[in-house]
């Protein structure tokens, strides 16, 4: 795909996190590789997705075998497969266009390898440490603090509430009540309305407005998508993974039709496969190109692929 060897350790990396990935591009020496390298890098399926595909996949996917495998694992193993494609795809397709260069070529002649020095171990990881915290520590808090403030303002009258429905809520025990007053706060606070705002640009993918509040609530780390959705649906924020299947299984448009239908939840998984919801990613990719450029055209570029690919599966697999 037009990438040296010195990309490999990188690209791996980013099946933990595309963070400490993106910082150990610093290797390539070519300017061009190294972007190349550090913009395929987030397609790598890291472990802040899988919370969000083990709820979709347990929910709607069914345990049942398909020969000598899985079929849940199946779609699993084909997600990562699908974030590699994606990687090597975009490291292509710059490679032969706006990064084009000379084909790189790399030779490794291997040190003489000794045991660390624990002294200089530990200097070194607390001083990266502190620039991580400094640099991209301080936009994740930020953004963190931004949405948090959108979906817990303005504060609604928890004197009288209503349900999505109308009706006033009736509940057997205090737990209930309290789901129920979180998800009527949510679906009035400015992360609701803008979801509803936002809702018809979504909708061609199969998305209500409380799948796109989620998503928006999950640009700073995908991991609490799960924890909004629980909050969203009225099984609280810390609710297990059954209850909350269970809720998305039942969740149905005003007219009645179910909202997470397969083609609708396959098409989900591929945005979230594909898309950039990371705000330590995005910093990360500043510091390391010394310019805004590269991360707006990245998330800009996985956001719509991720868009693309969504509207495609939920279109096609709505037909069939």
């Amino acid at each position: 795909v037009g990438l040296s060897g010195q990309s490999v350790i990188p690209m791996l990396s980013s099946f933990a996190c595309a963070v400490p990935s993106i910082m150990a591009t610093r290797v390539i020496p070519d300017r061009r590789d190294r972007i190349a390298t550090i913009l395929a890098a987030p397609f790598m399926t890291c472990s802040a997705r899988l919370p969000i595909y083990a709820l979709l996949i347990a929910a709607f996917v069914p345990n049942q075998s398909v020969g000598w495998l899985n079929l849940q694992g199946l779609v699993l193993f084909g997600l990562y497969l699908l974030g590699i494609l994606g990687g090597l795809g975009t490291a292509m397709l710059l490679k032969s266009s706006a990064l084009k260069g000379p084909k790189p070529h790399f030779m490794l002649a291997l040190p003489e390898f000794r045991t660390p020095n624990l002294q200089t171990v530990a200097i070194k990881l607390f001083d990266r440490g502190r620039i991580f915290l400094k640099r991209a520590g301080t936009v994740i808090f930020f953004v963190a603090i931004l949405v948090w403030t959108l979906a817990y303002f303005p504060r609604m009258d928890t004197a009288n509430y209503q349900t999505e429905s109308g009706g006033v809520i009736e509940s057997i025990d205090q737990t209930s009540i309290d789901n129920a007053r979180s998800a009527a706060q949510m679906e009035q606070s400015w992360l609701g309305r803008i979801g509803r705002t936002i809702e018809p640009v979504f909708k061609p993918l199969g998305w209500d407005w409380r799948v796109s509040s989620a998503v928006i609530a999950g640009f700073p780390a995908r991991e609490v998508v799960v924890a909004v959705m629980g909050t969203i649906y009225a099984v609280g924020s810390d609710a297990d993974d059954q209850r909350l299947s269970e809720k998305l299984r039942s969740a149905k448009w005003p007219d009645g039709r179910l909202i997470f239908t397969l083609p609708m939840v396959l098409g989900l998984l591929v945005f979230y496969a594909w898309c950039l919801q990371c705000a330590a990613t995005l910093a990360t990719i500043r510091r390391e190109t010394n310019s805004w450029r590269w991360p707006i055209f990245a998330w800009i570029y996985m956001t719509a692929i991720g868009y693309v690919g969504a509207l495609v599966i939920y279109q096609v697999g709505s037909l069939i």
